[in-house]
């Protein structure tokens, strides 16, 4: 008798990216009511403050690409990005979709009964990086109790300040291409996770971090037949911009 293993992620490592942003608009709760919607448990969302300190998802240090205002996040309150329509510009169909807060989403995802990946990062018109990882922890903390929270950056010192907060939590380094010491800078925040771009996987680095305990998840693969051969090899997880194609 055989036994068949399937060749890809756990469900719940499958986190879609900025929500299912390859379905709605990046970093919306239509966004991520679609990635509910296709079965994902996870999504990777992007914050950054406001003029007034407001905590809103959005990836960019401007509300030009994604909206339909203009101008510098630190020039603008939280109250004046959410006014602003985040929908149109992907498809008329989301039209009066708006630029969420942090605080707004962690309720949906409690609703939608999904975790997220939250990924920080120290923007210029940021006062301070305790600022940013201090209103972080206040925002996740009000999160319902089937709401698991993640933090990732490619900021070190973002991510050791965030740990220093809130020790519990997974934090994950993120690199293009992991350095040649990425075990030493891992130890040092302490991180125990790398979100790596998919295109620099090797079986090497995998068999590798495998044997010393670090997950990876590779970002942002859209296409499952590219990872197929990393799975058996150590990958533990997938950032998508469409979790259908890899949920089924």
């Amino acid at each position: 008798m055989t036994t068949q293993f399937s060749i890809g992620p756990q469900r719940d490592e499958v986190q879609a990216h900025r929500g299912a942003s390859a379905i709605a608009p990046e970093n919306t709760i239509a966004a991520f009511r679609a990635a509910a919607e296709a079965g994902a448990k996870w999504v990777e969302l992007d914050v950054a403050l406001s003029a007034d300190g407001t905590l809103v998802v959005i990836h960019d240090d401007s509300v030009d690409r994604t909206s339909s205002g203009k101008g510098s996040l630190g020039e603008l309150t939280g109250a004046e990005i959410g006014a602003l329509d985040a929908g149109t510009w992907f498809d008329p169909r989301f039209a009066g979709e708006r630029i969420p807060t942090l605080a707004e989403t962690i309720v949906a995802l409690g609703e939608l009964g999904l975790s997220a990946n939250v990924e920080i990062k120290q923007h210029k018109h940021h006062k301070s990086l305790d600022q940013l990882v201090r209103a972080v922890q206040a925002d996740i903390s009000k999160r319902a109790a089937n709401t698991q929270i993640m933090i990732s950056s490619f900021d070190p010192e973002a991510l050791k300040a965030m740990h220093a907060l809130e020790p519990e939590l997974e934090m994950a380094m993120l690199w293009g291409r992991p350095p040649e010491d990425w075990a030493e800078q891992l130890a040092a925040i302490p991180a125990t996770t790398i979100h790596m771009h998919f295109k620099a996987l090797s079986i090497g680095l995998l068999e590798e971090t495998t044997k010393r305990g670090i997950k990876v998840r590779a970002w942002t693969c859209n296409d499952p037949v590219q990872l197929v051969s990393f799975w058996g090899a150590g990958l533990s997880g997938v950032i998508t911009d469409n979790p259908k194609v890899f949920l089924g």
